[in-house]
């Protein structure tokens, strides 16, 4: 099935409009984050202290992030992510706020971190939404879903990219407030057309002793997603200092772009991989290929080759992590899938974090190969996991009784 192919088949599950609300809805998670970064830094003059409070609102982001879910799988998608978009809107908003009137930075990180807590990650809930749809197609059902984790996986990579892009352009256009208000705007409002599509989820009710979530083969998951958090954040910082080191500064968001390129095509490509391939295969060959090629960004003599070195490292991202979020649908349970999506994107977040902390450090130390080395380890960490410790016997293909209840795909 080529790319085109399958987002056809997203637009005939149910429609490109939730597609596009999704998408604009998720950009706020990357935004806010540079976004906040960004503004502190400016305002207050500190590098430290916009550290402090972007971290805060990561953290806030990883904790909160699977209780909301949780919340939306008990009660319904529409009323959770509906009270929370417009909550969070109004904690972004009010952040900026306290930025312009001087208050403290323990304030500021406080407020952030509230706003961390109250962000509802859409791009989980849209995987769980999709995937209950897809289940309804029964002549196509896996080739469905695959379809729907490989656009799913694209759309929050491309989010990633765009979503620093337009911190950039709205700092550089307008002011650095402009990207956290834009943001506040975004999940706001299209956070709540998510939240009143009528392909929104409802609350499944709790089943003791079946929808435990400490599942082997959910938890360790996390890792991987982990390592691919730590290796964005190596790789970003890295990149960043290679390109200024060359005195090529403005093209690192060019090489950003090439590696979305690469990593959007691959996961799109990841639909057509023939089902008797099994998914714990190709997590394995996923990684193993994201450590190899991270390599030649080492021997990368100049920009051209340092382009030609992210495109290919993007050949593994995507597949990576459609396959990871394919393996948590496999071992989640139907009543909490939205809750272990989030838990597992929570780890990405918090791997970025702590990636781009200890990268910079490292490239403050030992130049862009220090950063490089962060992301290189982290490939093979990841690596390391799903050859060593991921097992195939945890994700059986679900029986078709655990399909839970679909929603319409009305318009």
């Amino acid at each position: 099935m080529s790319p085109l192919a399958t987002l056809r088949r997203m637009h005939a599950i149910a429609g490109a409009p939730l597609l596009l609300v999704s998408f604009l809805a998720r950009l706020p998670v990357s935004m806010s984050l540079i976004g906040t970064l960004t503004l502190v830094t400016t305002q207050v003059g500190s590098v430290a202290a916009g550290g402090a409070v972007s971290g805060a609102l990561a953290l806030g982001e990883a904790i909160g992030g699977p209780v909301i879910a949780r919340f939306a799988d008990r009660r319904g998608q529409r009323p959770v992510v509906l009270l929370t978009s417009l909550l969070d809107a109004a904690l972004l908003a009010l952040l900026v706020a306290a930025v312009f009137a001087g208050a403290p930075v323990w304030v500021l990180a406080a407020l952030a971190a509230l706003a961390g807590l109250c962000m509802p990650q859409i791009g989980p809930l849209a995987r769980s939404r999709w995937i209950a749809l897809a289940k309804r197609r029964e002549h196509d059902r896996e080739r469905s879903i695959a379809a729907a984790l490989s656009v799913e996986g694209v759309l929050d990579e491309t989010g990633f990219v765009i979503g620093p892009a337009l911190v950039g352009v709205l700092a550089l256009l307008v002011h650095p407030a402009a990207s956290v208000l834009g943001a506040a705007v975004l999940i706001g409002v299209f956070g709540a057309l998510f939240a009143v599509h009528p392909t929104a989820l409802p609350g499944t009710p709790f089943t003791p002793g079946q929808d435990r979530l400490a599942r082997p083969g959910l938890l360790v998951l996390i890792l991987p997603m982990f390592c691919q958090g730590l290796f964005f954040g190596g790789a970003a910082t890295g990149v960043t200092a290679y390109t200024q080191s060359m005195g090529h500064a403005d093209l690192s968001g060019l090489m950003y772009a090439v590696m979305g390129v690469s990593s959007a095509t691959a996961g799109l490509l990841m639909a057509s991989v023939p089902a008797r391939i099994a998914l714990t295969a190709r997590l394995r060959a996923a990684s193993v290929g994201l450590g190899l090629l991270s390599l030649p960004l080492f021997l990368a003599p100049g920009p051209v080759a340092l382009g030609a070195a992210m495109f290919l490292m993007g050949c593994a991202i995507g597949p990576h992590i459609v396959t990871i979020f394919g393996l948590a649908e496999r071992a989640a349970p139907p009543a909490r899938l939205g809750q272990a999506m989030t838990l597992i994107l929570s780890s990405l977040i918090l791997g970025q974090a702590l990636g781009s902390t200890v990268a910079g450090h490292a490239a403050e130390a030992f130049g862009f190969h220090g950063a490089f080395l962060v992301a290189a380890s982290a490939a093979f960490g990841a690596a390391v996991v799903a050859v060593g410790v991921v097992r195939s016997r945890w994700y059986a293909v679900p029986a078709p009784e655990r399909t839970r209840p679909a929603p319409s795909t009305a318009a």
